[in-house]
């Protein structure tokens, strides 16, 4: 993987991306000559229109990584590929139409566009098709070998046969574990010299999976392995940059004291999200106020009671405020001062609330909260004090989360499904601590655009 502002990309993926870029500059450049070729016209350098060349292949790379066509389960399926680049290029068709408008001298014209966006279509999905031949071998990921064969060996072979994982482990190494789960491991008493063991099984990673470190690390060993240019990692860290969050069964408190990270507090980069949360939630409060407005009417049509209502949250360093919502369900959902989870088709849930909920539009009034500085954008979601108590108890490091200003989307909320227990706030922690730690403008940027693919395909809203 190739770490981009703290975040990890995927080699292939990466790889990806620019191989698609280039096939937009070249679809937008075979539409204009096609149309120049159609009515006669001198075709100019192709630097002589290179503002309209990126004008074509920016938006449409946009749309494409917020509908999620570089995910790793959509990037090993043609058909889910083929489906999130027709949503791409229609959101791109539609977002062109109106730049058209507004800067036609940096853009193409119609006809133009539209012989561009048929040959971006196709090239496309002919790229995924035979990039998929090639994603699903051995050829753009990692060779890996991990010394342990007890139950971490065993989680990083469940995790290597998941669709579009980046390594491959070609060899496992018995480092004296008192219960051996992994039967293929070879001992290490029947290696002769482990470097040159790892050194000829090609490998460019070695992954420490050992049960017990307590006297076990086997550090003249790790030593010779790390002199030959092979990385060597931890299990947690290891995991951290495969899953994208931190796990936290195998996580330890030095570990995050002494890894680099949890920089979100930093002077500057504090005042980029500030001044960012408050443009875009007073322009967003500015567009949606008619979608408010609207949606409020139809909730007290349909059901008695308030439209919108208060709701208490901790924030920041564990500060209790309110956040306002669109109500959902119906007045009499909770017990005052008792909190309830919600679960999967709640009966509490109007008709109106179902949908808005699938959408996200009851969020919307929380642009208020963001634009007092009690939320952010981009941040661990805010829970309710009766949830947070329960959750410090039951969970380590929950409150490490209150470090980070609250927000109304996060990598928690795209990358897991709607949280309704113990279990589920467990893994949206796992997230949750990933952000805090990995926090970096590039990575806001890449949640607020992978939103849309949340309110587009909302699979686990309740």
């Amino acid at each position: 993987m190739i770490r981009v502002f703290k975040h990890y990309v995927p080699n292939a993926v990466l790889l990806l991306g620019v191989l698609d870029f280039m096939l937009l500059i070249a679809a937008a450049e075979g539409g204009w000559d096609f149309r120049a070729w159609q009515i006669d016209m001198l075709v100019e350098p192709i630097w002589t229109r290179l503002p309209q060349l990126l004008s074509f292949a920016a938006p449409l790379m946009i749309a494409m990584i917020a509908v999620g066509a570089y995910q790793a389960d959509v990037l090993v399926s043609i058909r889910q590929a083929a489906m999130r680049l027709m949503v791409a290029i229609s959101l791109g068709a539609l977002f062109l139409a109106v730049l058209f408008f507004v800067m036609p001298r940096f853009t193409f014209w119609r006809s133009n566009l539209f012989y561009a966006m048929l040959l971006a279509a196709v090239g496309l999905v002919m790229v995924r098709i035979l990039f998929g031949r090639f994603l699903g071998g051995e050829r753009f990921k990692r060779r890996v070998v991990v010394l342990g064969a007890g139950t971490r060996a065993a989680r990083l072979a469940t995790l290597e046969q998941v669709p579009g994982s980046s390594f491959v482990v070609v060899g496992y190494v018995a480092m004296a574990e008192p219960e051996i789960v992994v039967p293929q491991a070879i001992p290490r008493d029947a290696i002769y010299n482990l470097a040159d063991h790892v050194v000829r099984l090609n490998a460019s990673e070695v992954v420490l999976a050992i049960e017990e470190r307590r006297n076990a690390l086997p550090l003249k060993d790790l030593l010779r392995i790390k002199t030959t240019g092979v990385h060597v990692n931890e299990f947690s860290a290891f995991l951290e940059r495969e899953t994208g969050r931190i796990d936290l069964q195998t996580v330890n408190p030095s570990a995050l004291i002494f890894s680099d990270g949890f920089s979100s507090g930093q002077m500057l980069t504090a005042m980029v999200k500030r001044g960012f949360d408050v443009i875009v939630s007073a322009l967003m409060l500015l567009v949606a106020l008619p979608l408010i407005v609207v949606t409020a009417i139809a909730i007290k049509l349909e059901s008695k009671g308030p439209a919108f209502y208060r709701q208490r949250r901790v924030g920041l360093y564990n500060e209790p405020f309110d956040i306002p919502k669109l109500r959902s369900m119906r007045q009499d959902a909770e017990i005052p001062g008792e909190a309830v989870w919600a679960a999967e088709q709640d009966p509490r849930v109007t008709r109106v609330g179902r949908f808005i909920r699938k959408v996200r539009i009851d969020e919307l009034p929380q642009c208020w909260s963001v634009l007092k500085g009690e939320m952010s954008f981009v941040g661990p979601r805010p829970e309710r004090p009766q949830f947070v108590a329960d959750l410090e108890r039951e969970l380590p490091y929950y409150a490490e989360r209150h470090m980070v200003k609250p927000g109304i989307t996060g990598w928690a909320q795209i990358n897991y499904p709607y949280g309704a227990s113990i279990d589920d706030a467990r893994h949206k922690l796992e997230y949750d601590l990933y952000y805090a730690k990995n926090y970096s403008p590039f990575l806001d940027l890449l949640i607020l655009l992978q939103t849309l693919r949340v309110v587009l395909f909302p699979a686990g809203a309740r």
